[in-house]
């Protein structure tokens, strides 16, 4: 397939909704080429084991995948992140969470999601695991809200790990600002889920111990604005 020569400056949701998947691999390649080539061979077999695991995955209109490659583009264009760790625990940041048993492999055991982790930790180091775990949701109690469930773990697993803060940040942004390229009742519901996390990253995008520059935590910062102006747009409707 040919691609524009701008592609890699075209806007990510504009790339997913002019050239696919495809697009966005191409995006992810051009984003890599930055990089030495030991570097390169684990951010393709990252990339690789996302597509596998997710290989049957949808959201709404769109392959799974194409969030995963968004949140690690975003990381390397408009965060300016070089750490490989780091991006490649942003693709993998659900592998956990959503196919726990299948990285497990098929041993029987009693921990899925402890026996995932060790697997990402002998394939891509303990570091790598860790940030995973951290953006990784915990099994919820049925009887509490689960919103409100959520907000406290994204909380509290992002004052201890700074650099899992920043995949976080760029999986909300694909998320929240991206909420209007999702149709249906989920449009609400994720208006609704994400709203109250905008402060929480506001906060925790300008502590001094957030590893990213000046220039890129007010680019962060504008683009929680629009997500917050797309919430309001969203749910204060009047009745």
């Amino acid at each position: 397939m040919d691609f524009p020569a701008y592609l890699a400056t075209m806007p990510m949701h504009a790339i997913t909704e002019i050239h696919g998947e495809p697009g966005l691999l191409e995006r992810f390649r051009l984003e890599i080429r930055a990089f030495d080539e030991p570097a390169r061979q684990r951010l393709t077999a990252a990339l690789d084991l996302a597509a596998d695991l997710h290989r049957h995955d949808r959201r709404v209109r769109e392959p799974y995948l194409n969030h995963l490659l968004r949140v690690a583009i975003r990381m390397m264009h408009h965060y300016q992140v070089r750490d490989v760790d780091v991006i490649v625990a942003g693709l993998l940041h659900d592998a956990v969470e959503d196919h726990p048993d299948e990285l497990a492999g098929d041993a029987e055991v009693d921990d899925p999601t402890t026996a995932a982790l060790a697997t990402l930790a002998d394939r891509f180091g303990p570091r790598v695991a860790r940030l995973v775990a951290a953006v990784t949701n915990p099994a919820y109690d049925p009887g509490r809200d689960r919103h409100e469930q959520y907000r406290e773990h994204v909380a509290a697993s992002l004052e201890r790990e700074p650099w899992a803060r920043v995949i976080k940040v760029s999986d909300f942004t694909d998320n929240g600002v991206g909420v209007i390229h999702t149709v249906g009742p989920k449009v609400a519901s994720a208006a609704a889920k994400y709203r109250p996390l905008v402060p929480v990253f506001r906060d925790l995008v300008t502590r001094p111990d957030t590893p990213l520059s000046a220039p890129v935590k007010q680019h962060i910062l504008d683009q929680l604005d629009l997500a917050e102006e797309r919430f309001s747009a969203i749910l204060d409707q009047p009745a």
